[in-house]
This record gives C-alpha cells, sequence and structure tokens, in this order.
C-alpha cells in the first residue's frame, strides 16, 4: 500500500475508533475522507489530503465527553486565595461566594449544568486580575487555559478558519479545550479591551456567543464545522476598563472592579509573596537577603501613584539579582538591605519615572 493510501485507511480507521465522536460528525468526517481518495484518484494535489488529516485528528482530540470532577469544597477555595493573594478582602469574599454557589448547585445535583454569569476582573494595570484565574481552577480542580486578546487579530481567531481557506485552522476557544482535554476547563479571556480596534465589532459579536448561556450550548467553530457545548466552560474575562466592550458582553458579565493597592498593602506583597517566590528563582536561601522596614518605604514611595505592584516586583526583582551576583562572586555571604545602602542595589530615580 502506499503512502497516501496508508494515510487514509489510518485516518478511516481513527475516525470509526473514535467512540466520543457524534454519530453524525464521524459519519460527516467519513464522507470528508472519502471525497479526499477520490479526488487524489483523479489527480487532485495533497493540499486537500493535508486539510482532512488535520481536520480528524483535531475533531478526534477535542473532550466531546470527557468532564473533570470538580473539587466541591469551599475551605481550599479560601486557603488557595489567602495564600497567593495578600488583602482585597472583598474580592476574596465575592470569589468565594460565587464558587459557593457553584459548589452547592453541583452538590445538590451533580449532572447540573452551571450557567453562572462570568467573572470579569477590571481595574488598572497590576492590580492581579489575571491571576484570579489560575488560582480558582486550581482551587476547583479544573484545567487553566488562558486567551491574551492583545495577540487576536479578527474575530476568526476565535471563530476558526473553514477548511476551504488557505489559512484553514480551528480558533483558540477549540483549541483551548483540546489543549485541556476536558469539556469544563477555567479559560481566562485576558485583556478583551485590547481586541483589535478595526474588528472589535466582530470579535465581540464571537465572544457574546461564546459568553451567552443561551447560545454557547452550540457553538459552532468555522474549522470544526460542528456544534460544540461550551456551558460547561468556566469562563473568566479580565480588562483595564470596559468603555471598549459591548453593552451585550458586559450584560453577561459578573464585574468585580479591582482596587488599588496602598503603601501598606504593597510592602506585605512584596515581603510576604514577591522576594521569597523571587530567592526561590534565584537559588538564594532566604537568610542570605534581608531588607529592613525603612528600606521596604523606601522601595514602594516611588511607586506610590501606581495601582499595582508590578512596578515593585521588577524593583525586588533588579536587587535579588545583583545580590546574587555579589554572593556568587564571593563579595559577600549574606546582604542586608537598609534605607541608607538601598541605592547600591536600586536605582530610586528610575523607579519614580
Amino acid at each position: 500500500m502506499n503512502p497516501i493510501a496508508q494515510t487514509l485507511t489510518n485516518l478511516q480507521a481513527k475516525v470509526m475508533g473514535a467512540v466520543a465522536l457524534p454519530a453524525d460528525l464521524k459519519q460527516k468526517a467519513l464522507e470528508q475522507i472519502a471525497r479526499s481518495t477520490l479526488s487524489l484518484q483523479y489527480g487532485g494535489n495533497l493540499s486537500a489530503l493535508e486539510i482532512t488529516e488535520k481536520y480528524i485528528e483535531f475533531i478526534c482530540k477535542l473532550p466531546w465527553q470527557t468532564v473533570s470532577e470538580d473539587r466541591l469544597d469551599i475551605s481550599i477555595v479560601k486557603q488557595i486565595l489567602d495564600k497567593k493573594h495578600y488583602g482585597l478582602e472583598k474580592i476574596k469574599k465575592r470569589i468565594e461566594e460565587y464558587l459557593a454557589s457553584v459548589i452547592m448547585i453541583k452538590k445538590q445535583n451533580p449532572n447540573a449544568i452551571l450557567r453562572a454569569p462570568s467573572l470579569f476582573f477590571t481595574g488598572l494595570a497590576g492590580t492581579g486580575k489575571t491571576s484570579f484565574a489560575p488560582m480558582i481552577a486550581e482551587a476547583l480542580g479544573r484545567k487553566y487555559y488562558r486567551i491574551p486578546f492583545g495577540g487576536l487579530a479578527n474575530a476568526l481567531d476565535l471563530r476558526g478558519q473553514t477548511k476551504s481557506s488557505a489559512y484553514a485552522q480551528p480558533g483558540v476557544i477549540m483549541r483551548a479545550l483540546a489543549e485541556c482535554g476536558t469539556r469544563n476547563p477555567v479559560i481566562l479571556l485576558d485583556e478583551i479591551d485590547r481586541a483589535n480596534p478595526s474588528d472589535r465589532a466582530p470579535i465581540m459579536g464571537a465572544l457574546l456567543e461564546i459568553l451567552d448561556p443561551g447560545q454557547n450550548d452550540h457553538f459552532t467553530d468555522y474549522f470544526v464545522d460542528y456544534p460544540f457545548d461550551l456551558s460547561q466552560v468556566m469562563f473568566i474575562a479580565t480588562s483595564n476598563n470596559s468603555k471598549d466592550i459591548s453593552t451585550a458582553v458586559l450584560d453577561r458579565l459578573e464585574t468585580i472592579q479591582m482596587p488599588s493597592y496602598t503603601d501598606q498593602e504593597k510592602i506585605m506583597v512584596g515581603k510576604n509573596y514577591l522576594l521569597p517566590k523571587l530567592l526561590a528563582q534565584s537559588g538564594l536561601a532566604t537568610n542570605q537577603l534581608s531588607i529592613n522596614d525603612a528600606a521596604w518605604a523606601k522601595l514602594v514611595r516611588p511607586l506610590g501613584f501606581e495601582p499595582g505592584i508590578r512596578s515593585l516586583e521588577r524593583l525586588i526583582e533588579t536587587l535579588v539579582r545583583k545580590v546574587t551576583l555579589q554572593i556568587v562572586s564571593g563579595q559577600q555571604a549574606t546582604v542586608a538591605i537598609t534605607e541608607t545602602n538601598i541605592t547600591q542595589f536600586v536605582d530610586m530615580t528610575l523607579a519614580s519615572l
């Protein structure tokens, strides 16, 4: 058997063996294989076979029936939120209340399909919007996938490109599901306000179809060309502001406004979260670098007008890097940062720009 015939036979066997495929989609896939076979017999080119192969491989990878089991324990949710986020008590309480209703419904009826509004975190850069989605996924024991909207060129990135297109491929939603391998992951729609301005209306239209409980149980990706049920996906969206987001999309979201960090909160985040994380990444022991309270106050003071902690993390990262160099080069075994020597490690004038 020649390689092309073998490929077609393998594809047919793959479809026949894919027990999770809906029966009518299986028939549709077999018909496409038959058309490719006929086309090649009459001088068709190999590009059609390549698309058919790509299509069969993808639809067989989709989680048509696979659902991960939720961890139904609100105490775990609280532990994870407290462990990974200092402060923001009102925000964390809102998330706990939201997930408590999800958990309670699932406990009362394990077969229930949840149609709660998608969470929407909005606020200035660096306030922690994006970090809540993976925490919620971890708390529920679900798979997690992030889709950055800053990288989307147009609505077809969400909806997919048809098999007849030269750029035929599934959209990012279906690719996320194939990657996660379950029908109920947590998918982060990150910075939806950064959608391409020239194609914003079609992107918002696609978003509406993805988020609307009345439509998303039969979402049709143009490449897959068959309805897929998104109703069990937990979508979480973020944005810096909501002025460029359509009213119809906002109506499908439960908005949570992120507050700015105070200086004291920034110090606590720096001490308890950022410094330990960056020390671990650098390989330094916790006793090899210390920062006193006065130095912490100097670190956050130039950032007083910044609502988030991104710049603070960069400052601490710079400081840790320079201390690591001193220790590795044998200049010192340990370093204590104070308000008097901090400028040796961090350029505070640059920090305030």
